[in-house]
């Protein structure tokens, strides 16, 4: 397994933490940010699946 799919993988818990602890305090910004978190850990684990593909042959 790739390192960046477990990167990404921790990468969406947190934005999803910081999300919904945004929510839950009332803090647009943290949740924005939380949500782009989410996002880049959504890609990294793209990006470390496509690399285990190449692997793989």
């Amino acid at each position: 397994m790739d390192k960046n799919r477990i990167k990404g993988t921790a990468k969406q818990a947190a934005g999803t933490v910081k999300e919904g602890l945004g929510k839950l305090t009332g803090n647009k910004s943290l949740e924005a940010e939380g949500v782009i978190e989410k996002a880049e850990g959504v890609i990294q684990t793209e990006f470390g699946k496509a690399k285990d593909a190449l692997k793989k042959g």
